[in-house]
């Protein structure tokens, strides 16, 4: 099994690369530099309460499981987002989706990049 982020630092550096937007998820693929294959989960609070975004980790979890090994990129990080309709999804169509989701990043393919909603951004503190 790959190793996990833990430091902010990394998934701050994971949304610098690679994304692949899915209607469960969102999947940030970034280099890290030969430190292997590892993966991260995120999930805000307005996906839902605690026992909703828990939920959600363990799929995230339980897909990444089968998918890194063989469909993971090699010395890359991993970070699924959680998005809303994430936890009521098949775990067959997530499971589909996030292997279609590596497979277009193995190729090089991310989405196009996002533009900027003004209103949304919070002062830094």
């Amino acid at each position: 099994m790959p190793a996990v982020i833990r430091k902010r630092s990394d998934f701050l550096a994971a949304n610098r690369g690679l994304r692949v937007a899915r209607p469960g998820f969102v999947l940030l693929v970034h280099a890290n530099g030969g430190k292997g294959k590892r993966y991260g989960i995120t999930v805000t609070k307005r996906i839902g309460n605690a026992v909703v975004r828990n939920r959600m980790k363990r799929r995230f979890r339980e897909l990444l499981r089968f998918a890194l090994p063989e469909g993971g990129l090699a010395d890359h990080d991993h970070v699924l987002i959680g998005r809303e309709g994430g936890v009521e999804r098949d775990f067959a169509k997530l499971r589909m989706e996030l292997s279609a989701a590596l497979e277009r990043l193995r190729e090089g393919k991310g989405d196009p990049p996002r533009k900027g909603r003004p209103g949304l951004r919070r002062p830094r503190r």
